[in-house]
């Protein structure tokens, strides 16, 4: 890493700007501000303008991002947003207006609103949305306070919420957030749910269970109407983790299945920018009975003009300020709007179709940890690979060699060495074929030069570094030190 600091640039008396002249004598801050209040010094660098740029680009250069390359773990970070959204979100009618105007100011925006809620009842087969949620966790936080404000209700006692084992993470960090105890439940031989352990698990005090489906093996849940009947008897609520809804987008709902109450990932499944601490948006929708209790304020249609209802006697109260993150909103209503419903059923047809190539290129080189079928995404394993010395770490540093963003690695976390491997529906076969044969050459450099794998990456800004002495003795004043970035 060459690039110097912007404070190593500094070079006294230069500026990148220049201010025209006030016409009016200048005053000294001292005389009117108090001295607590005033700095003493502010150090900042002093650069012209055209290295300022040309630093910053440089840096820029050194990002990997999803218009350079391929994201092998696909729409859970990066998948390729169509510029179109971008500029739709940047029309002044949009980007230039503001929560507090008057609603008969802001019909276009409100009519959005409602469109994009209406339009995510079609695609999951739920009643109602509310749009607040600023991203996936918060919106099964936001679900679960609703399961729970369901129970209050009913003056239930409920204490505890069932996840499998092949669930997300933030599935048992939701629950706990809301109070519930949190119990695992098994995977079985083929990679569901486990219904003899279900069953074993569900008692008075469950107040419902997490699913993923596609569960994050990137399988199916075929017993998935007969789960949400168990959790029905003990009058449970059945959640779907809508992380993985691009793959079944389409074809299938989560309210034909039995579903209660989901969260949609906007950035997952409708193609908004995510990644950098957001924004993101996360809409929480729920069947007809835990309508009551959705956050507010709600957009209401009176049949002339578009309304925003700021209170509601059930409602579990705002979990975020205003309506969300309204930029994101409009960029996944473009998505959808322009794509339409066959458009979106093409969309999961090619997620599933690109996992499932891939898949059946690379179980001839890597043990996989369901030998079937998958939807939008796989899990191999790498425990071959340990046995010869180099670890799944290891392979995914040296696709940074290759020009590629690793995948996931892992997780899930009942798979050993696990690499969850998943392409999106917008790469191409070649883009697929080129990854598939990097991971070739790397498992032919395991047999020929292991040492090459171990010690990768030799070909990006930062090498390798000992991540375990980073997670537990950070160096805070690494980058203040000259020629660091």
């Amino acid at each position: 890493m060459t690039e110097p600091l912007i404070f190593e640039m500094s070079q006294p008396g230069t500026t990148g700007f220049t201010y025209p002249g006030l016409g009016f004598p200048e005053i000294d801050p001292a005389d009117h501000i108090p001295a607590k209040f005033l700095r003493k010094t502010l150090p900042l660098p002093s650069v012209a303008e055209v290295d300022v740029v040309r630093h910053f680009t440089r840096l820029s250069r050194l990002n990997y991002s999803v218009d350079v390359g391929f994201y092998p773990l696909g729409s859970c970070t990066m998948k390729y947003n169509p510029k179109v959204n971008e500029d739709m979100a940047r029309l002044p009618g949009f980007a230039c207006i503001h929560p507090y105007q008057p609603d008969d100011s802001v019909q276009g925006a409100l009519a959005l609103i409602k469109g994009l809620e209406s339009t995510l009842c079609e695609i999951t087969g739920m009643d109602a949305f509310t749009l607040q949620p600023a991203a996936g966790a918060h919106g099964e936080q936001t679900g679960i306070l609703i399961v729970k404000a369901y129970h209050d209700k009913k003056k239930n006692k409920k204490t505890k919420i069932l996840i499998p084992d092949s669930g997300h993470g933030t599935n048992p960090a939701s629950s706990a957030r809301c109070g519930y105890e949190v119990v695992s439940v098994k995977s079985n031989s083929l990679g569901g749910v486990d219904l003899e352990d279900l069953r074993s698990k569900i008692t008075a005090d469950v107040a419902g269970l997490m699913l993923t489906n596609p569960n994050t093996l990137g399988l199916f849940e075929t017993d998935v109407t007969t789960i949400a009947a168990m959790i029905h008897e003990v009058d449970g609520l059945v959640y779907y983790d809508g992380a993985n809804l691009n793959a079944i987008m389409g074809w299938t709902r989560p309210g034909d299945m039995g579903f209660d109450v989901m969260h949609v990932n906007l950035h997952k499944t409708f193609s908004t920018p995510h990644g950098g601490g957001g924004p993101g948006a996360g809409p929480v929708g729920v069947k007809k009975h835990l309508e009551c209790f959705l956050p507010t304020p709600r957009v209401k249609f009176d049949g002339k003009k578009y309304k925003l209802i700021q209170k509601s006697k059930e409602s579990i109260g705002s979990v975020r300020t205003f309506i969300g993150s309204f930029g994101v909103l409009v960029r996944a209503f473009t998505y959808i709007t322009q794509l339409g419903a066959e458009g979106l059923r093409d969309v999961s047809t090619h997620a599933v179709l690109n996992a499932n190539y891939m898949m059946a290129r690379l179980k001839k080189h890597f043990l996989v940890a369901q030998d079937r079928f998958c939807k939008h995404e796989f899990v191999l394993s790498g425990k071959p690979q340990v046995q010869k010395g180099v670890k799944t770490l290891d392979i995914a540093k040296r696709l940074l060699d290759y020009g590629y963003h690793a995948p996931t690695i892992y997780f899930p976390l009942i798979v050993d060495e696990a690499i969850m491997i998943e392409p999106t529906e917008t790469e191409s076969k070649n883009t697929l074929d080129a990854f598939v044969d990097a991971l070739e050459k790397i498992l032919q450099e395991i047999e020929t030069n292991p040492e090459l794998v171990k010690s990768a990456p030799h070909n990006t800004p930062v090498g390798r570094l000992d991540e375990t002495l980073a997670a537990r003795k950070p160096d805070i004043n690494y980058f203040h030190q000259p020629g660091r970035l």
